[in-house]
């Protein structure tokens, strides 16, 4: 490839990549408000749950999450129906992402969830899929197409995914009205550990 070619197709994949985000700022709506509520209202914690790139960005968002102040955890979707469901209580918020809605391992999950007695809620693409029918409260992160040129690889559904999680981790800890104290009693090992240490003495 020419470097003027190469140039122009990373740009091309942000450019997308940031259309997905502004398009994430149109369909966040009234149901953020309602999931933000169910976490304060809730004695469990949040389970994140996914598989694939989603359970990748499921891991990270689980992480976020916890290191501002709301207790959460991932469990792989493939997991979930081979024991590990047993970490699901029913005092707990179970978000499962799927940006089609309809992976299959990821919504093998529904009934015992449902058994269990968990609240659920589909972070996905698409509002009228399974999922979402069958969830409590509904995400969408409104992604129609990747950034790839084959429209196949996650990308802007992964970037969009992502920027709502930590949209929902911040907006959870501004709630709880999070300090740099706490966040240093979490996150004690690192450079921002030293630093927040730094500025305790």
């Amino acid at each position: 490839m020419r470097r003027d070619t190469v140039l122009e197709t990373a740009k091309a994949a942000i450019r997308s990549e940031i259309g997905a985000l502004e398009n994430l700022l149109q369909a966040i709506d009234g149901n953020f408000v309602e999931v933000v509520d169910l976490v304060n209202c809730s004695l469990g914690r949040v389970v994140v749950t996914g598989v694939g790139k989603s359970g990748h960005i499921g891991k990270k968002i689980a992480a976020t999450l916890s290191s501002l102040g709301t207790p959460a955890y991932f469990v792989h979707a493939t997991e979930g129906v081979h024991g590990d469901l047993g970490m699901i209580t029913s005092e707990d918020i179970v978000i499962a992402i799927s940006n089609s809605g309809k992976t299959r391992e990821t919504l093998d999950l529904i009934v015992p969830i449902r058994q269990i007695g968990a609240k659920l809620v589909a972070l996905t693409s698409r509002s009228d899929s399974e999922l979402a029918r069958q969830a409590d409260l509904v995400l969408n992160i409104g992604v129609q197409t990747e950034a790839d040129p084959l429209g196949l690889a996650p990308t802007n559904s992964t970037t969009a995914t992502l920027a709502l999680g930590d949209a929902l981790a911040i907006t959870l800890s501004v709630n709880k009205k999070f300090t740099r104290e706490d966040f240093g009693v979490f996150h004690p090992g690192g450079s921002l550990g030293a630093k927040l240490q730094e500025e305790r003495e």
